[in-house]
């Protein structure tokens, strides 16, 4: 095929920088007007993400319009078609995101608003990623959060993670289901996340237990990878089955939603290559009239970016993935930003009005950081 080089500097990408630990990788891109934007990659395993960046992803893209995102990451794909997964799509992220960053900051706006929205208040439900924890100090937790957060909405977690049908220890999901329920009162959301525990008769067990106990939200209760036993189950029960966050091909994506898999899809924004990859999932579910809670389960920019995301989205579930996790569990997503970004309040999230997704990176984390750069392209035929 033959590129046309392109004319306009506004939208010619000149550079790419990553800035990475193993958890973490912050990208900066530079236009050849100057302007520059920050995105960033999936979190964990950030600097092999990085390396994937700059490997395959930024030598496509240098010197080239990027005005069609999508075409060009499509453009990326192709070139990259013998590597269709996962690490790619999270390299992908880091460009997409940083491009919307700069979007914003160039036209004044926030990125919630470029993509239509209004910034503003989001609520947000409160998600513990615990499960080495009793249910009465889960319970605990939540209501001392709820004290001091205003929380409406929390998720807990059952069974064991991919754990072939086995509980955490032998009872745990029988016992906490109903303790969190009376815990927290009759007026409160719950949903619970299995993380691809269950296969179908214990998972439609499950899931009556929750029924009983009014929790609205079962997400992957049976191994991604099989989405058919994840349909048996959604088709078992009356609560809504959630699921997609591990899903990463847009093929795949549309095969999932015509086929109605689940009642709720949860892309993550940084595990499918960013926002432009995640509104076409959002627009596939709206053909089907399906709701998008999308999964960011840290407070790395993820959890930013998906606020702008779901703040514009016409079919929007009703809340914002938020970790409560402390330094105790997640260390590495403390000292990330000059101001932190995540301040709770009557249980929401205030999306800012600052152009780009208005955050600034912590200047110590980047002097400690790994860095790479790409300023060079591959030969397009």
């Amino acid at each position: 095929m033959t590129v046309e080089e392109p004319s306009d500097p506004t939208n010619t990408l000149q550079k790419v920088e990553s800035f990475s630990n193993e958890f973490v990788g912050f990208v900066k891109i530079t236009m050849a007007d100057g302007a520059s934007g920050w995105g960033q990659v999936s979190t964990y395993h950030s600097d092999i993400t990085c390396q994937v960046l700059h490997r395959q992803v930024a030598p496509w893209l240098i010197g080239q319009d990027v005005s069609d995102l999508d075409d060009k990451l499509d453009l990326v794909a192709e070139r990259e078609h013998k590597f269709p997964g996962s690490y790619l799509r999270r390299a992908m992220a880091g460009l997409d995101t940083a491009i919307w960053d700069m979007r914003g900051k160039r036209a004044g706006k926030s990125v919630c608003e470029l993509l239509g929205g209004t910034p503003g208040p989001l609520r947000v439900y409160a998600s513990s990623m615990k499960r080495d924890i009793t249910p009465e100090d889960e319970a605990k937790r939540i209501l001392s959060l709820i004290d001091k957060h205003g929380y409406d909405a929390f998720k807990f977690r059952v069974g064991a993670e991919c754990g072939r049908n086995q509980d955490e220890w032998p009872g745990r999901t029988e016992a906490i289901i109903p303790t969190i329920r009376k815990a927290v009162g009759d007026n409160f959301d719950l949903l619970v996340d299995a993380n691809s525990c269950f296969e179908p008769v214990r998972a439609i067990e499950v899931g009556r237990m929750l029924e009983d106990n009014h929790i609205g939200h079962y997400e992957e209760p049976c191994p991604y990878w099989e989405p058919e036993k994840t349909r048996q189950v959604k088709e078992a029960l009356s609560i809504d089955v959630s699921g997609g966050e591990q899903d990463c091909d847009l093929g795949w994506w549309k095969l999932l939603l015509q086929m109605h898999t689940v009642d709720i899809a949860q892309p993550d924004v940084c595990y499918i290559g960013g926002i432009s990859r995640s509104l076409r999932v959002a627009a596939m579910a709206a053909e089907q009239k399906i709701p998008v809670t999308p999964h960011c389960a840290n407070l790395s920019l993820v959890t930013l970016f998906t606020a702008h995301l779901l703040k514009a989205l016409p079919n929007a579930g009703k809340y914002l993935e938020y970790s409560i996790e402390a330094a105790d569990y997640y260390p590495w997503q403390y000292g990330l930003y000059r101001k932190d970004p995540y301040i709770i309040k009557d249980g929401k999230l205030s999306i800012a009005d600052e152009p780009g997704w208005g955050v600034e990176i912590s200047r110590d984390w980047l002097d400690k950081a790994g860095y790479q750069k790409t300023d060079e392209a591959y030969p397009w035929p």
